[in-house]
């Protein structure tokens, strides 16, 4: 058994819907949250950069002495996880668009994905398309603009909407039955999906198998935490803690920190 925290980061609060489905499946385990707003999103930034900055959240989570670090970005997970793994003595998981359930379920053999410009050209992301859509038509959206107005609080912003219609109408063009969202910021887009696409085309992420894949790691080093007394969650940001603590539903504190 092991008490000590799950840390777990992303270029800002997207991350917290990974948080969520990690919380939901395990509610005994501490958790420390660390959003790293101030330079989201990642999605637009160099592959150096991006590995450089998830350096730096694992290090600060390393000195907090967490036991396993959810790297809760996609496009961190496809520039840096490998760098991250080679480096630290610590379980990693990663997260990456959900194109493998979404490929093999489509009827139409047309899916969307949308996700950053770091994650679409990652090597990582070439490599899992290949392998799992192949005969299939897949319409690749990066979507600019979108991190930055959910990290504004923008979610149901007219501009928000706009952007959206923009970025699927391709989609819809070439008849997809799934869309993938390729970014933890994504998921709180959902209602607005929902109002924007044909009921017949079904929305995957991946944060229940993050959840899944988190607890079977920890099962496997023996890490889980068994006491089943209150868990304690810790969040942290680097941009207007305002934001962080409304997408949570303002149950828990959030604490600005400089780094």
């Amino acid at each position: 058994m092991s008490t000590k925290p799950i840390g777990i980061f992303d270029s800002g609060i997207g991350g917290t819907s990974i948080w969520r489905e990690i919380h939901s499946l395990l509610p005994y385990e501490n958790t420390i949250y660390l959003a790293d707003s101030i330079n989201a999103p990642y999605g637009s930034k160099s592959k150096d950069k991006i590995i450089d900055l998830s350096i730096k959240n694992t290090e600060y989570l390393l000195q907090q002495d967490c036991k396993l670090i959810v790297v809760a970005c996609n496009t961190a997970t496809t520039n840096a996880i490998s760098v991250l793994r080679k480096n630290y003595d610590i379980p990693f998981i990663g997260i990456e668009p959900a194109i493998k359930p979404a490929a093999l379920n489509s009827k139409t053999k047309a899916i969307g994905i949308l996700a950053t410009k770091g994650t679409l050209t990652s090597d990582l992301f070439y490599t899992t398309t290949s392998l799992y859509a192949q005969g299939h038509t897949v319409i690749e959206q990066v979507g600019d603009g979108l991190v930055e107005l959910i990290e504004m609080g923008k979610i149901d912003s007219e501009e928000m909407c706009t952007l959206l219609k923009t970025y699927l109408k391709p989609m819809l063009e070439a008849n997809i039955d799934y869309l993938v969202l390729g970014c933890t910021h994504y998921p709180y887009l959902m209602p607005l999906l929902l109002e924007l696409l044909p009921k017949h085309i079904k929305i995957i992420d991946s944060g229940l198998a993050v959840a899944r894949q988190t607890k079977a790691v920890l099962e496997k080093h023996n890490l889980l935490n068994t006491s089943h007394s209150s868990a304690k969650h810790q969040f942290y940001t680097n941009g207007n803690p305002k934001i962080l603590k409304a997408i949570l539903g303002n149950m828990f504190e959030v604490d600005y920190l400089d780094f």
